[in-house]
């Protein structure tokens, strides 16, 4: 039986014409399945359902997506990000992190042209947090990135911290409070898939693919009500202070304190991030 599925141009390229037609045709479609955006059950014969293609250095893998959550599209992740997530399938994992609790990443670059201040300038450790933050009376999925160590220029001698300076460079936009949502930051993305935290997303140079700012070691969980959230609103909040500024805080009550704290001491920039944007 013939399948409500979307197979997008970029999909149709990567697994060929003959391919996407038996899956259009339901032969290599399932029926039921649980979406790799929000993980609850989906039903090709049913419903509106887009096929979504990961792809790593060595292995892809095929899932699918409510056509409400999630386009037809091919999402590059790292090998290791893809076979994280296909382990986690395949053990049917169904824990999740508490709400705001933090998490850590290496970026490929901290910000822009930007190193930490730790004697051989390796890379910043970007500490990022995840919650639901009350915005003019609506919930809304955050994301809270704080580096572990000042950062500033290669080159730099001096002592300060420019970390935020570098972000607004990028378009973010300093914050003196949380009463409404942060402009959208078209070019960047938060990638959310098969229900995880995969990477913050760049522009890529010259126009070509964006680039990892911020990777996961390997795929977070969110709560159910932050994903729930993130696809509602197709698109997460970011916010970004110094080190010192936020801390580790584990009730999101407490991460809203800080938030309005660094806002009003002058030490947050935020951006509307697009979901799963590539």
């Amino acid at each position: 039986m013939p399948r409500m599925l979307d197979v997008s141009d970029a999909v149709r390229a990567e697994i060929g014409d003959e391919e996407a037609d038996r899956l259009l045709a339901g032969e290599n479609a399932p029926g039921s399945y649980d979406c790799t955006s929000c993980r609850t059950p989906g039903d090709s014969e049913q419903e509106r359902t887009s096929t979504v293609l990961f792809v790593g250095d060595e292995t892809a893998v095929l899932a699918f997506a409510h056509a409400t959550c999630l386009p037809s599209q091919v999402v590059q992740v790292t090998e290791e990000q893809l076979r994280g997530a296909v382990r986690s399938i395949n053990a049917d994992t169904g824990g999740q992190s508490a709400a705001g609790g933090p998490a850590q990443g290496v970026p490929q670059q901290a910000a822009p042209e930007a190193a930490a201040r730790q004697g051989a300038q390796e890379p910043a450790v970007l500490g990022v947090t995840s919650g639901l933050v009350l915005v003019a009376g609506e919930l809304h999925p955050a994301l809270v990135v704080e580096p572990t160590a000042p950062i500033v220029r290669p080159g730099s001698t001096g002592p300060g911290d420019e970390f935020l300076t570098l972000l607004t460079e990028q378009g973010y936009t300093p914050v003196a409070g949380l009463e409404s949502v942060p402009p959208v930051l078209h070019g960047w993305s938060v990638l959310l898939a098969m229900g995880q935290l995969h990477a913050v997303l760049q522009p890529g140079a010259e126009g070509g693919r964006p680039a990892a700012w911020w990777q996961a070691h390997q795929p977070l969980q969110v709560t159910e009500g932050w994903r729930a959230a993130a696809n509602k609103h197709q698109q997460v909040l970011m916010f970004a202070a110094p080190v010192g500024s936020i801390g580790r805080q584990p009730r999101e009550d407490l991460l809203r304190n800080a938030l309005d704290k660094a806002a009003a001491q002058g030490r947050l920039v935020a951006a509307t991030l697009p979901l799963a944007g590539t």
